[in-house]
Order: C-alpha cells, then sequence, then structure tokens
C-alpha cells in the first residue's frame, strides 16, 4: 500500500522552496518600477499551501519505496508547473490556463518553447521568474530535496533514480545526499562564473543573470525577441563554451575538477560527445559556406552555436538554420533526437542510449559470425549488464513509438506534416526550435490551446524520460502488495 504521508511531507517542502524562489525576481520587479504583487503573491500561495501540507503528521523512520519515490517525482513536477504558472496568471502576463501551463511547462523541463510573441515588452520580474523556472528544472529541483532529506530522516535514493533515470549508475559518492550536494555545486558555480563573464563581455546584470540561468539549465529561455542572435560574436562564444559543458555528465566535471583525468578519458560518451560535436561542425560549417558565400568565421560559429544548442537540447538561435538547404535542415532535425550526455542537464535521447544502440548491433555481426562466442558490450572499459541493455533497446523503442503516434495525433489535431513531426521531436527532446511553423524564428503562441496541454504533457514526459511518467498508467503500479 502506498504511504501518503512522506509525499506530502516532500511537496511541501518543494512548494515552500518554490515559493521562496518567486519572491527572489521581487528586486528586479522594484528595480525596474514594475508591480511586485503577482510574485509576492504568487509566492505566498505557494508557502501557505505547502505549510498546511507540512501539518500532514510524518513519523520519522518511514522509508520510501520505489513506488513513492515515482510517485514524489511526478507529484512534484505536477505542483511544481500548477504553482509555477501563478505568477503568470496574476499579472496578466500570459491570461488563460493553457498558455502559462505551456510556458511553465517548457520552463521547467527546460524545452525552452515559447509562446510570448515579444518577449522585451515582459516585465523584467517576470522574465526573471521564467529564466529561473529553467534553472530549478535543469538538475531537477528532487535532487536539491534529496540534499536536505537527512534533516528529514528520510532517505532518497528512490527519488534520485526516478528524478535520474538514466542507463548509468555513476555514483560520486555512496550517500545519495552528498552526490546531490556536490552536483549542486558545480551547478551554481558554472552558473556563478558565467554570469559574471556575460556582465564582464558587456552585458547588463540582469541579462547576464537570466542567459546564465538558462544556459547551465540548457534551456535556451532568452530576455531578447532574437535570443543569442542580438549579441555579437565573443557573447556567443562564451555561450558555446559554457552550453557544452552543461551539456557534459557532471560525474566526468567533477572528476575534470579533482584532475582525475584518466577516469575522465576512459568516458566513451565524452569522446563520442566530443568527436560528433566536431565532425558535425565541420560538415555543416562547409555546407553553409557553400550556400551563403558569406565570411568562413559567420559561417563557422553559426554552425558550431546551433550544433551545441540542439546537441545540448538548449535551443538559443544565432541562425534561422531552416532557412539554409534541405539537406542542412534535415541535419539539424536529426539533432533533436540525439542529446547531449546522461547525467547532464540536457535533454533528449542521450548520446550514452544511441552508443550501447550502436555497439551492441555492430557486436551483433560478430556473433552471428561466431555463434559460440561470447561476445560482451563494453563501455567505458566495463561489461555492461543485459538488463541495462534491454531497458536501452526498450526506451529507445518507446521513443520512437511515442514520436510517430504524438506526430500522427498532431497532424490529425491539425497541423501540417513538418510542423507536426517537429513540434513532436523537439517537445518529446526538450530541446525547444523545431522545424516547419516552430522553427527557430517561430514560436508556439499561435497553437492552438488543445495542442498546447498535448505538447505540454509530451515535455513532461520527455523530461522526466518516458518510464517515470508511463509507469503509473499501468495496472501493476497501484496493485496492493
Amino acid at each position: 500500500m502506498i504511504n501518503y504521508r512522506p509525499i506530502a511531507r516532500i511537496i511541501s517542502i518543494l512548494l515552500c522552496i518554490v515559493g521562496g524562489l518567486m519572491w527572489t525576481g521581487i528586486p528586479f520587479s522594484a528595480v525596474f518600477h514594475e508591480d511586485v504583487r503577482p510574485l509576492l503573491l504568487s509566492g505566498l500561495t505557494c508557502v501557505a499551501f505547502g505549510g498546511l501540507l507540512f501539518l500532514v503528521p510524518n513519523p520519522k523512520g518511514v522509508p520510501i519505496r520505489k513506488r513513492e519515490g515515482y510517485l514524489i517525482v511526478a507529484l512534484s513536477w505536477l505542483s511544481m508547473v500548477t504553482f509555477g504558472m501563478l505568477p503568470y496568471l496574476y499579472s496578466g502576463m500570459i491570461p488563460t490556463v493553457p498558455e502559462a501551463l505551456f510556458e511553465t511547462v517548457s520552463g521547467m523541463t527546460t524545452t525552452g518553447a515559447s509562446v510570448l510573441e515579444d518577449i522585451e515588452a515582459q516585465p523584467r520580474g517576470l522574465l526573471y521568474w521564467r529564466s529561473l523556472t529553467q534553472w530549478i528544472g535543469g538538475m531537477g529541483i528532487i535532487v536539491l530535496t534529496v540534499a536536505i532529506f537527512p534533516l528529514l530522516g528520510i532517505g532518497g535514493i528512490e527519488l534520485f533514480a526516478a528524478e535520474a533515470p538514466g542507463p548509468t549508475s555513476d555514483k560520486l559518492h555512496p550517500r545519495i545526499s552528498e552526490t546531490a550536494k556536490r552536483l549542486w555545486f558545480i551547478y551554481v558555480g558554472l552558473t556563478g562564473v558565467l554570469g559574471l563573464l556575460l556582465w564582464i563581455f558587456g552585458l547588463s546584470p540582469y541579462e547576464a543573470i537570466n542567459h546564465a540561468l538558462t544556459t547551465m539549465a540548457t534551456g535556451g529561455f532568452s530576455t531578447r525577441n532574437a535570443s543569442a542572435a542580438a549579441f555579437g560574436p565573443s557573447i556567443q562564444y562564451l555561450l558555446i563554451v559554457f552550453m557544452f559543458l552543461a551539456g557534459i555528465n557532471y560525474t566526468v566535471l567533477y572528476l575534470s575538477l579533482k584532475r582525475r583525468w584518466t577516469e575522465v578519458w576512459k568516458s566513451d560518451e565524452l569522446k563520442a560527445y566530443l568527436g560528433l560535436v566536431a565532425f558535425l561542425t565541420i560538415i555543416i560549417t562547409i555546407g553553409v559556406q557553400l550556400e551563403t558565400q558569406g565570411a568562413f568565421e559567420q559561417s563557422f560559429r553559426d554552425s558550431l552555436f546551433q550544433v551545441v544548442s540542439l546537441m545540448t537540447t538548449t535551443g538559443f538561435v544565432s541562425a534561422d538554420y531552416t532557412g539554409w538547404s534541405t539537406s542542412l535542415t534535415l541535419i539539424f532535425f536529426v539533432l533533436l533526437f540525439l542529446g547531449a550526455c546522461a547525467g547532464s542537464t540536457s535533454g533528449g535521447i542521450k548520446l550514452i542510449r544511441h552508443l550501447v544502440f550502436f555497439k551492441n548491433s555492430y557486436l551483433e555481426f560478430k556473433r552471428i559470425v561466431h555463434p559460440s562466442a561470447i561476445v560482451p558490450l563494453r563501455i567505458n572499459r566495463e561489461v555492461v549488464p543485459g538488463k541495462i541493455i534491454t531497458h536501452v533497446f526498450n526506451f529507445l523503442l518507446l521513443y520512437l513509438i511515442l514520436f510517430v503516434f504524438g506526430s500522427v495525433a498532431l497532424a490529425m489535431m491539425g497541423l501540417d506534416f513538418m510542423t507536426a513531426i517537429g513540434a513532436m521531436a523537439t517537445s518529446l527532446g526538450n530541446v525547444g526550435p523545431g522545424i516547419g511553423d516552430v522553427g527557430p524564428v517561430d514560436n508556439f503562441a499561435w497553437l492552438p490551446s488543445h495542442i498546447k496541454v498535448f505538447l505540454s504533457f509530451v515535455m513532461l514526459v520527455g523530461r522526466l524520460e518516458i518510464f517515470t511518467v508511463l509507469v503509473l498508467f499501468t495496472p501493476y503500479f497501484w496493485r496492493l502488495n
């Protein structure tokens, strides 16, 4: 039987945290002479509901099993999204629930798709909250909560597994709370460094903070209508570096900080990440240069920026890649399915799953030729258990099925073919820009409300890597045993 008491306690703490983070936008509203009441009232609402839930009795030492863990993750995200859209609704910045829901889910899942048509005309305090929703979702607020579980007398390994259900099991420290703390120290530290550098390179403190939050979250929300295209080359190169870093497994980043280079270079996923970025940048730069005949540096920068932005699922835009040749547009469409490294803030399928699939497929030819031979699959020089291989193949198949059926559903709702597959791919992969009429120079404001609600659900499924959400819809999950 599911124990709902620890679930209520944890969600209560989350709501109080979200409410407190809303209040950090009040100084921006005050400095820019805007109405502070939307953020103030929204924060009070969160804290009040969180306080009421905290009153639910919760005996110490109650274990959280896997079922409670998955429920906590799902209900926590639902709660964060529900209360996270209050500033938009209270202020009238986004007056309807479907649009506010879409913007909030897009922020929390770090997708970066938006329904705002004139971003620069919006209140600065609320745009800061919009950026902060991506930063909250970037690492997963559940991991932050796991870090404070020792204060509650509750263990959190099940929550970490539900929040980060990728195929790797690398741990920085045997205690999951210590792991969460170290991940967040890296996350906060890189965000601070990027914000400082953006300010030094010429952005205002306000814009530097916003873009640091959304870059390290691989989210892509910007305070400019033109996104990163509004900035000069130096800012774009800086964003490229930190988008790339944000796409690296945080375990590898930690090992780099500790100068354990031997262990860093054992990562097959990191090698694939570096190789793919370099290869795709060269190919696309050549294509853009031949097509536009423009300055080589511009072609190289735009190509590198878009490759890193889409691979890390950040979604910043420096050029309209759908305006290039059809072959280049097709390459960028494929990038919507790649993702960066597992254990990073990026979305998508993740490169480690692609590695497992392609390596195992290649080894299958060897097994066919030598049917009696034992040919193990190795990643990072270690044998991958059969259970992990099965999970990866199931994930890839389920991802493909969801993409196909979701695209068909969107087409039946009235979208043309290119827009349907573009919207589904970018929402499921938490990327932001797609192809068709939801490309890099378009937004999602024109979509009907029911499509926005549908895509909001798709973004949540993609952010929690499919199984965490869909397991709740199986009869096995709810059986009383």
